[in-house]
């Protein structure tokens, strides 16, 4: 009887690490690929809004819309995602009007390789130019007046 309690111990002792480290692994790589998806995905957004204010002063000159200068937004939109993410990479960008969208992708590293050593992760992100407002409202509805 106590040959068994000692079997049973031993498969413990194989057993365990054999279903316990993989789980484990998985869960540090599945961790570490919400965290580069979340920052990649803040900063295709901050991207596409910050070239979103890039305004085409000529445009607003001779026609009164709000529209952007594409060759600024595009700058500032890869300057952004450098400082943002320097990993990332631009896979397309659209600046339509006042729109600007963009989709990026990351080459992600895992650290343990449960089912793959590298996964490439994707954004995408929309902003748009809005025109603000002339005088500001507090909140009863009335404009406020400058002191």
């Amino acid at each position: 009887m106590s040959s068994e309690g000692g079997q049973v111990l031993a498969f413990f002792a194989v057993a365990v690490p054999l279903v316990l480290l993989p789980v484990a692994a998985y869960a540090v790589d599945a961790t570490t690929l919400a965290g580069r998806e979340s920052a990649l995905q803040a900063a295709t957004a901050q991207a596409a809004e910050s070239a979103a204010q890039q305004i085409s002063v000529a445009g607003l000159r001779s026609s009164g819309e709000l529209s952007l200068d594409a060759a600024a937004a595009k700058l500032v939109l890869e300057q952004t995602l450098v400082e943002e993410e320097p990993g990332t990479s631009i896979d397309s960008y659209t600046i339509t009007g006042a729109a600007v969208s963009v989709a990026t992708s990351e080459r992600v590293r895992l650290p343990f390789n449960v089912f793959s050593d590298t996964v490439v992760l994707h954004a995408h992100a929309t902003a748009r130019l809005a025109a603000g407002y002339d005088n500001p409202v507090d909140v009863r509805g009335r404009a406020a007046r400058a002191a």
